[in-house]
């Protein structure tokens, strides 16, 4: 019995457990080894192969070449669109400079004679509220023209409207400088394109400062005037709306606007007042060759 295995360490052969074969296995069981090379499934990553070009991929293929050319033409008409648009904002802005010389203004000797007995402050307040209810009338025949069974082309009303109550506050502003006797120095052309500057800024002229006179139509003013322009189609374009909602609408908002503005220029002119008993004689307005044929 020497040197023969001691029962506790010998393997006992139950039934179902996998015996060793004969030839040995080299010392690792069957279930240890892992499976042979030979109809096994790779580790390395498999390469996907290219799908057929069947009729679904010619489909999807045409499909993203037309979403392709719907994009290139979307583009291609907000260039346009955008470069008509700023065509027309220049246009505009040219016709209302072109207008301005043509305003009639009421010098202020004028003005009292025809409100006899007003101050300053009163004789503004009568000429605020002769320019609102000349700009609502604009803004309520556009309204009203949009209502038409067959309504006017819209670039062709909103130019109308926006040239008319131009038109009107220009007028407006410059009596008000003649009110606060604040009127700028300079020919019919050079206190044109003042009161074109206040107009596109909305501020009083500041006669102190010879910048604020001196640039005539320059292309800051020109830039200024058509940003002002586009803000005023934005505002004008609920003047269209159908259905007897334009004129009100219209009416409305222009009146509100022209008097936002003359509280603005207002403003800064009463900082510059002049009383009217320091006002030295000023000598009358040039009248327009062509002027405009615009209510009081």
């Amino acid at each position: 019995m020497t040197g023969s295995t001691p029962p506790w360490k010998r393997r006992f052969l139950h039934k179902g457990a996998d015996q060793e074969p004969l030839s040995g296995s080299h010392g690792v069981r069957d279930d240890e080894r892992g499976s042979s090379f030979e109809g096994a499934a790779s580790l390395e990553p498999g390469h996907a192969s290219a799908a057929p070009e069947g009729p679904a991929h010619r489909h999807a293929l045409l499909a993203r070449r037309r979403a392709a050319a719907v994009r290139a033409g979307i583009r291609e008409g907000v260039r346009k669109g955008g470069s008509r648009a700023r065509v027309g904002l220049e246009y505009l802005a040219d016709r209302i400079i072109e207008l301005a010389p043509r305003v009639p203004v009421r010098d202020l000797a004028t003005l009292r004679r025809q409100f006899p007995g007003l101050g300053p402050e009163a004789l503004a307040d009568k000429l605020v509220a002769g320019a609102t209810r000349a700009t609502a009338t604009v803004g309520a025949g556009i309204g009203a023209a949009a209502m038409l069974p067959v309504p006017p082309a819209m670039p062709t009303e909103l130019a109308a409207e926006i040239t008319g109550v131009a038109a009107i506050e220009l007028k407006l502003i410059a009596e008000l400088h003649e009110v606060y006797g604040v009127r700028p120095p300079g020919s019919l052309g050079q206190r044109s394109a003042a009161y074109l500057r206040a107009w596109s800024g909305e501020r009083g002229i500041d006669v102190t400062k010879p910048s604020t006179i001196d640039m005539a139509l320059g292309g800051q003013m020109k830039r200024e005037l058509r940003q002002q322009i586009t803000r005023r189609v934005v505002r004008d374009l609920p003047n269209l709306m159908p259905f007897m909602v334009g004129a009100a609408v219209g009416a409305v908002m222009n009146r509100r606007d022209t008097k936002r503005l003359a509280d603005r220029i207002r403003r800064d002119l009463r900082r510059q007042q002049v009383p009217w008993v320091a006002l030295p004689a000023l000598p009358p307005l040039e009248k327009p060759k062509d002027p405009l044929e615009l209510d009081p």
